[in-house]
């Protein structure tokens, strides 16, 4: 007999912000099995269900790893429904509105080389103490054998396209030409019958055999070049893309220009009448200068964390969100859209903030909505193949003398007024630019955000202490 904790300690794989995550080859048949045992183990004891569901994005590992877990939870005494591969949210979604658990097979977007694991209660996704718990689990289990071979249910990815075209008329988007930029995103196959059951015309772009690692936090120049020289060719009024698990959204105004996810968020938010949010640190400021919102809490980065602050907003407000500056947004209670009741969902999603900017620029271009926003900008980068301890040493030298820092950056004409420590080390400058270092929760890299008051003296500042930061 295995025993689960002893095989995940020994495994290499951790809890980062948004799951367990290690390398493929890290995940093994009894690897796998243990997470999906002691996941299993610590959920049964508080609450009754007879069936799991289990979905993949689209990496070539992520199929096997869903055999195993499978198979450990059939080992363990359930049912297993296979959603195949669909949208982590749409997963999310079904699990909760069936009060069943549920596991995603995904790394979303982190490099080709890693896979992970994304669990869900029956109410919404693991906390911080759960995550604790499924690694102190000691479940003892039997080595796997022959893996099952798993038949696909449409119920989830029905469910989900139904959540959304239930709100609105079949002639919401007419006239509007939507790009799908489909690259091998997991929700790729139902995002163009959504967007058509609501009136749009459809462009399919981009779509690869290859799985291509979107992030919607770093989105490369050839991504950029590509969505305006689409924009151009095809006419389009937007384009919708999302990560490789389809719970982070990237949208492209009518000229191509990718939307930050913070700025989306902040206009969904609106268009949905969200009185209070909860934000990571690392958001736009913008999002407080709007004024739009009667509370603003701001969090440590990772849904998780967005999630526990919900917990008091909900006894104040009416309608509570929350939204990420990868521009996953979470809703986090029920409210009403167009008379229709529309069920909270506190777990990312990228379709819901999407639809919501399209119902706004039913009266106005996108580009128009962003332009009367706050003039805040924010970029973002990072320093992959970055040793945790590196970056760790780097902002705790920062953090213990910011000037000090500055001067290593180069900008000894600039100094610190306020060092905020919520999630890494986020300085705030005398001329109001900020720099935001903070190592990765699933991949071994730095992360570097930095807001200013023009896109490009943004983008110029990540760039001097990215360079920087290498020959530190």
């Amino acid at each position: 007999m295995l025993n689960s904790n002893r095989v995940i300690s020994e495994s290499g794989i951790a809890f980062g912000t948004s799951g367990a995550r290690g390398l493929v080859g890290d995940f093994t048949q009894n690897v796998c099995a243990a997470f999906a045992h002691a996941f299993l183990d610590v959920i049964s004891k508080k609450y009754r269900f007879t069936t799991v569901a289990i979905a993949i994005d689209n990496r070539p590992s992520s199929y096997k790893i869903a055999q195993a877990c499978a198979l450990a939870a059939k080992q363990h005494g359930f049912w297993v429904e296979f959603h195949g591969v669909i949208p982590t949210p749409a997963l999310a979604f079904y699990s909760m509105q069936h009060s069943i658990p549920c596991i995603m097979v995904t790394g979303s977007h982190i490099p080709f080389d890693r896979n992970g694991l994304k669990f869900y209660r029956p109410d919404g996704e693991i906390t911080k103490e759960d995550e604790k718990a499924i690694l102190q689990s000691s479940f003892a289990f039997s080595p796997l054998s022959q893996l099952p071979k798993l038949e696909v249910t449409f119920a989830g990815s029905d469910a989900y396209i139904k959540r959304y075209t239930s709100l609105f008329s079949a002639s919401l988007l007419a006239g509007k030409r939507i790009g799908i930029y489909e690259h091998s995103s997991a929700g790729r196959d139902i995002y163009a019958s959504l967007f058509r059951e609501l009136g749009a015309e459809v462009v399919s772009l981009g779509r690869s055999d290859h799985f291509v690692p979107i992030d919607t936090e770093a989105v490369s120049e050839e991504d950029r070049l590509m969505a305006r020289r689409w924009s151009n060719e095809y006419q389009l009024d937007a384009i919708f893309s999302t990560d490789g698990d389809g719970d982070r959204p990237l949208v492209a105004d009518e000229t191509g220009n990718w939307l930050r996810g913070d700025i989306l968020g902040l206009l969904a938010a609106t268009a949905l009448k969200i009185e209070a949010v909860a934000i990571p640190v690392s958001c736009n400021t913008a999002i407080d200068l709007s004024k739009k919102f009667k509370s603003v809490e701001h969090t440590k980065i990772g849904s998780p964390y967005v999630i526990a602050a919900f917990d008091t907003l909900n006894k104040s407000y009416s309608s509570v969100a929350g939204f990420e500056a990868n521009g996953g947004f979470l809703l986090a209670s029920n409210i009403n859209v167009n008379g229709v009741k529309l069920a909270a969902l506190p777990t990312r999603d990228a379709i819901l903030p999407a639809l919501m900017l399209l119902v706004l620029a039913t009266q106005e271009k996108i580009s128009t909505l962003v332009g009367k926003l706050p003039r805040r900008f924010t970029w973002s980068d990072r320093l992959k193949d970055f040793p945790s301890s590196q970056s760790q040493e780097i902002i705790t030298n920062a953090m213990t003398s910011p000037q000090t820092f500055l001067s290593q950056l180069g900008l000894a004409s600039s100094s610190c007024v306020n060092v905020d420590n919520t999630d890494g080390a986020r300085f705030t400058l005398t001329d109001g630019n900020i720099i935001h270092l903070r190592p990765s929760g699933n991949a071994p890299e730095l992360r570097c955000y930095t807001e200013a008051e023009s896109e490009e003296q943004a983008k110029m500042l990540v760039k001097l202490v990215l360079q920087k930061l290498t020959s530190l």
